[in-house]
């Protein structure tokens, strides 16, 4: 998140009505790529080499860069020079709360001409701030809260507090306590949506830029600083509502895997959606620090490996440990290393449908089993029939039934007659049947 970002005062926060600035050097690709990845926001559909260029770096896409434990957020783990940090940042917090620093001072109350008997002043009563649902102190999760501030600013504990002091302005300028409950439509519903959870129990958001690619749908979106600005506002209240869903408690959940699907992502001609995102990158990276598990890219060209690796020496290790690439011809194999195949949307290669879509047999609760099969070999799965019933099946994103009507078993044979090795995915269910 903010591993690469130089330690000073964030930038003014943003009005509601107005959009960050982005100048033409923000527009360069590489440069937006090697910010995007260094703060771990995702940002795709503007990064393509424009027409003519083409890197000379080409290497395979590999899965994974280095192995990544996510950092412990219970205090009790912390080094001691971290939980100092901590200490001196509620010391912060607890100031600016008696002071009213994170309210807009309220304007003095009109005084009468005279006075015969002024009343005694009375001392100040600190004021409560809460980001997120949770209260800056004096909660179980603010200690979560504050790390996420900390990290993001290399536990400096001053610029840690600048950028929590400048988040909370900004989200009052916002609106964003409103923003929340507003109606802004399901156009893009299909664009960002979460979907189901990974093996470690964090939320998946897939990013799924290549819808653009309908012409009405980006029209709509980013014709104008009208429209853009409408879809900044529904991105925030997007993350925001999955953020409130998190859980803050020491130990719990509270980042957000993110998958982002580099298919038919938009080129560079498209400079509305540039522009858009790079709003939306700046906001995110200023004040939603240390949200983000993991960074998987799947349906990734080689230009965007290759874009990648001339930018990677500017990264730390721990961030570039947070990022996984994957081809087409392996992303739904990598999403299933994190993933568990019946939360793996069906497009994706996983089993999972939406709850109003056409597979009523099966829901997240049942599980898959997920096998290799070798090249040129075959792999029967033996269901053992107890009673008379009905057999539900779903191998990979191919199901049946069928109804038996005495004990034995059952015998699906996957047959892979390729010189490659194939991956299967597959469940079934027994219903009685009378």
């Amino acid at each position: 998140m903010a591993d690469e970002t130089p330690v000073t005062t964030a930038p003014p926060p943003t009005s509601t009505g107005t959009l960050p600035e982005v100048t033409k050097e923000d527009e360069q690709p590489q440069e937006s790529l090697v910010k995007a990845i260094s703060e771990e926001v995702p940002v795709v559909g503007f990064l393509q080499p424009k027409e003519g260029e083409e890197p000379t770096i080409r290497k395979p896409i590999p899965q994974s860069l280095i192995s990544f434990k996510e950092e412990s957020n219970i205090v009790a783990d912390l080094s001691d020079s971290e939980r100092k940090a901590l200490q001196e940042l509620k010391q912060l917090v607890q100031e600016a709360l008696n002071t009213h620093q994170f309210t807009a001072p309220k304007p003095p109350p009109v005084q009468a001409a005279t006075q015969e008997n002024p009343k005694p002043k009375k001392k100040p009563v600190p004021n409560e701030v809460s980001i997120w649902g949770v209260p800056l102190l004096k909660d179980d999760r603010s200690d979560v809260i504050l790390q996420k501030f900390l990290r993001a600013r290399d536990f400096k504990v001053k610029d840690a507090f600048v950028m929590l002091r400048n988040t909370i302005q900004w989200r009052r300028e916002f609106g964003i306590d409103a923003l929340v409950d507003e109606d802004l439509g399901d156009d893009l519903e299909k664009v960002v949506f979460m979907h189901g959870y990974d093996r470690e129990g964090h939320p998946v958001c897939y990013n799924v830029f290549g819808e653009f690619q309908n012409k009405e749908l980006y029209q709509k979106t980013f014709l104008d600083e009208e429209k853009r600005t409408k879809f900044l506002r529904w991105r925030v209240q997007f993350l925001e509502r999955g953020i409130r869903k998190l859980d803050f408690r020491p130990g719990g959940v509270c980042t957000i895997f993110q998958v982002n699907d580099l298919k038919n992502s938009p080129g560079p001609a498209k400079s509305e959606l540039r522009l858009a995102t790079k709003q939306a990158l700046q906001l995110l990276q200023d004040n939603y620090p240390e949200f983000v598990a993991k960074q998987v890219f799947v349906n990734a060209p080689w230009w965007y490996l290759a874009f990648y690796t001339l930018i990677s020496p500017f990264m730390t290790q721990r961030t570039k440990s947070k990022f996984v690439f994957a081809s087409p011809a392996k992303s739904a194999e990598t999403l299933f290393k994190y993933i568990s195949a019946e939360h793996v949307p069906i497009q994706y290669g996983g089993l999972s449908v939406d709850y109003c879509d056409c597979n009523p047999e099966f829901t997240i609760a049942d599980p898959a089993v997920e096998v290799t099969i070798k090249p040129g070999t075959k792999k029967i799965v033996e269901i053992i029939i107890y009673e008379k019933c009905t057999i539900v099946w779903e191998l990979r994103v191919v199901g049946g039934s069928f109804k038996v009507g005495e004990l034995g078993k059952i015998l699906l044979t996957i047959d892979n007659p390729t010189s490659k090795k194939k991956r299967l995915v597959y469940r079934f269910k027994i219903e009685p049947s009378y």
